[in-house]
């Protein structure tokens, strides 16, 4: 860097200290130190002019400034020191003549002070001349920093058509220049590139609107912004920032639509719903500020509607009433389309909509006949007679009226064949009488089939209802179970009834109760008729006596309001009881009873009793059966002489067997000297070897057995009763022989069979078996 375009500024002294003349001691001691003369003079130090540049560079150190005492005769006997932060490195003085020189670089950004202390001696003793002193020399700072975007690049958004002078954003730049000295951190913005839709502050860097734009007409801009330091003096530096304008939409533009004129067919035969066709109408705009809505006007609506698809923003023209080719071939509609979010900043421009003309066409089919209505409700009186009349469906062809159709009625597997149809003119009739108590409604379907083409059908739905005729007599709900008692009084109400009719009456039922006309002159009770469809039943007289009449019969008539009105006559009985005037029905139906076993309470308590020690017998017989079961468990326990011990551990040998004495069981003749056991899997193995040579009937054989008994007999480390069971070979070892059929070479013929009848009962349906077959075959 070349120094000459530094500005160079004096070494600014902010402390020196002393600052008024100072007092300095000078003291002269003798040799033998017993004389100290001590003279005290006013004295302060001499600075001349100091300076220094950062950055500046040179060969040799550079000289900055010096010091100096009023005290100094230049005679050499003073010595300056310096001391602080960088003495001796970067900083050196004249030890005589107190020149201060700089012998590096300095770079105000990374220190911009150094804190220095000054002292001068007597080079003969080393005493002080002057008190040390502190000073400070601050580094002048150079332009050697250029401005820097930190936040760059920049992207910010502004909606279209924004006025003049709107705020978009704000860019900043940083200079590493000491701001509070000079101009080299004083920063200047201006525009590069973005004229003259934009404009910057020079001094903040805020960017503003400088016209209104259209998103439409183009929705982003690129703008470049300088900042220069030194408020743009020449040997300025400078620095820029790309800054990135999107223009965000707005609602200004209205909807159009691609055609003025929409042409479309529909077949009569489509069903609603159908999709006829689609109308797009265009918006510049974006997102929801180029959503809309379509809609309909006039008449058409009634058979024609409108969606809007909201992805695509088509509107979808949908069929919403069926149409005929008939009645009317072709439709003239308007459509309109309307934006769903408008801006009040843009009303004056005009309605933010637009509308075109859609024809549809309808399009003529071989339609199948076509009822005069879907459902059709009929009446019939119950128990009329078959073939009588329900009424009558009618039906024709919309293509041609002159077409005849034939119709039927759709039977089901499980429906019961009441009604037909007439296939000429749809008159239905029953085939069979109905019953309103079996079934109120009647749901048939009755079908039109062209008779041009049979594959266009038809289907109505037939509702038949069955009308009640007053057949059933009214009568009452339930079985009353009336009680009087022998104490009531006259007038006491001991019954409430009611009536029901299985008929169904359109205006509900009234049923009237009175007595019938045969009890009337000759009863104990009467009937009061509550005028609810109830009726209490109220004694006549009072004082009642079972003994003389357990039970009276009360005819009750009961009449409907039908048409013709229906009566019946309902009896209910009424049981005396002994009791008070209040009835317990409990104890009453014990009572009748009794009565109607007729037996007496003596005789029930008798009855009662025998049952009750016939019980106590059965439990007392099973209590001995039990017992008994349990003795001869016990006496077959004492004959088996087996003692159970049970063993919570291993071990124990004869200690566990002491109960039971054990040596009455062995024999005198075989109690012998205990001899030890020998190998017995080994004797088994060579005498079952040889057994197999010589035979079950081998002396070898029966040896072994015999001294296995007698070891077990004699050996009393076994526990008692040992069972040693012996087996033989079947065949010539066997009393009996071989019944085996093999190896045998004589017939059965040849064989007799006369010792299986001494072998005893268990052998008898052999021995039959074998004798009755030796003599079928003689």
């Amino acid at each position: 860097m070349n120094c000459s375009a530094f500005l160079s500024f004096m070494l600014v002294l902010f402390q020196l200290w002393p600052s008024s003349p100072s007092t300095h001691d000078y003291s002269t001691e003798n040799t033998d130190q017993s004389f100290t003369a001590v003279r005290r003079v006013k004295r302060s130090w001499v600075w001349e002019p100091l300076s220094v540049t950062e950055e500046q560079t040179s060969e040799k150190p550079e000289y900055i400034g010096q010091l100096r005492s009023d005290l100094d005769k230049q005679d050499g006997s003073l010595k300056y020191i310096l001391t602080g932060e960088g003495a001796g490195s970067i900083f050196t003085i004249d030890e005589q003549h107190g020149k201060i020189y700089v012998t590096q670089k300095l770079d105000r950004e990374e220190k911009s002070f150094y804190t220095l202390r000054a002292q001068v001696i007597y080079r003969s003793n080393q005493l002080p001349v002057e008190p040390e002193s502190e000073f400070i020399i601050k580094v002048l700072d150079i332009n050697d920093h250029e401005p820097q975007f930190l936040d760059g690049p920049y992207v910010a958004t502004v909606p279209e058509m924004s006025p003049e002078g709107t705020s978009v954003t704000q860019v900043t730049a940083t200079d590493g220049d000491d701001p509070s000295y000079g101009n080299y951190a004083r920063l200047l913005y201006s525009l590069i590139q973005g004229q003259p839709y934009f404009s910057v502050e020079p001094k903040t860097g805020v960017i503003r609107m400088a016209s209104q734009m259209d998103r439409e007409t183009k929705d982003q801009y690129l703008v470049i912004i300088q900042a220069k330091d030194m408020v743009g003096q020449a040997g300025a530096l400078s620095a820029t920032a790309t800054v990135t304008i999107n223009l965000s939409d707005i609602n200004d533009n209205p909807p159009k639509f691609q055609q003025r004129l929409y042409y479309m067919s529909i077949s009569e035969e489509a069903p609603v719903g159908t999709t006829i066709g689609i109308i797009f109408a265009e918006d510049s705009d974006i997102g929801e500020n180029a959503a809309m809505n379509y809609f309909i006007e006039g008449d058409s609506s009634d058979v024609f509607d409108i969606i809007t698809n909201n992805e695509t923003q088509e509107g979808i023209i949908l069929l919403k009433e069926r149409v005929d080719y008939e009645s009317k071939r072709r439709y003239s509609i308007q459509a309109k389309a309307v934006n769903r979010y408008i801006d009040d900043r843009f009303l004056k421009e005009g309605p933010f909509e637009d509308k075109t003309i859609i024809k549809i066409n309808v399009e003529d089919a071989d339609e199948p006949p076509v009822f005069t209505s879907e459902n059709y409700m009929m009446e019939i009186a119950e128990a009329g007679v078959s073939g009588s009349l329900v009424g009558t469906v009618t039906a024709r062809d919309p293509d041609d009226d002159s077409c005849p159709v034939r119709y039927s009625i759709v039977h089901g597997m499980h429906l019961n064949r009441l009604f037909s149809i007439s296939e000429h003119n749809g008159t239905i009739i029953t085939t069979k009488p109905l019953d309103r108590e079996i079934a109120s409604w009647h749901n048939i379907t009755v079908t039109a089939t062209e008779i041009r083409n049979p594959e266009k059908i038809s289907e109505a739905n037939v509702y038949i209802q069955v009308l009640d005729v007053n057949e059933h007599a009214p009568e009452f709900p339930k079985y009353y179970e009336t009680f009087v008692c022998e104490n009531a009084v006259s007038g006491q109400l001991i019954q409430t009834i009611s009536a029901l009719d299985q008929d169904d009456s359109a205006e509900g039922h009234h049923f009237y109760f009175s007595l019938a006309q045969e009890a009337i002159n000759d009863s104990h009770f009467t009937v009061k008729d509550n005028q609810d469809n109830t009726a209490g039943i109220f004694t006549a007289k009072g004082g009642f006596r079972r003994q003389e009449q357990f039970s009276f019969y009360l005819p009750v008539l009961i009449l409907d309001n039908g048409t013709p009105p229906l009566s019946s006559t309902s009896t209910l009985t009424i049981t005396v009881c002994d009791c008070n005037t209040e009835v317990n029905i409990f104890y009453c139906r014990y009572e009748t009873f009794m009565y109607a076993m007729g037996l007496s309470r003596e005789v029930l308590i008798a009855i009662l009793g025998c049952l009750l020690t016939l019980l106590v017998l059965f439990l007392a017989i099973v209590a001995i059966r039990q017992q008994r079961k349990k003795s001869r468990f016990l006496e077959k326990m004492e004959e088996f002489r087996e003692n159970i011990v049970r063993y919570d551990d291993e071990g124990g040998g004869e200690e566990d067997t002491e109960a039971f004495d054990i040596s009455a069981l062995r024999t005198r003749t075989v109690m012998r000297t205990h001899k030890p056991r020998k190998k017995v899997t080994t004797e088994i193995h060579s005498l079952y070897r040889q057994s197999l040579q010589v035979g079950p009937d081998s002396a070898i054989f029966r040896q072994f057995i015999s001294e296995k008994l007698e070891e077990a007999n004699t050996d009393p480390s076994v526990p008692p009763y040992d069972s040693l069971q012996t087996y033989a070979f079947e065949g010539s070892g066997s009393l009996a022989g071989s019944l085996s059929s093999l190896g045998s070479n004589t017939s059965d013929a040849d064989q007799s069979y006369d010792y299986l009848t001494d072998w005893g009962p268990h052998f008898k349906q052999l021995a039959g078996m074998y004798t009755s077959h030796r003599s079928v075959g003689d």
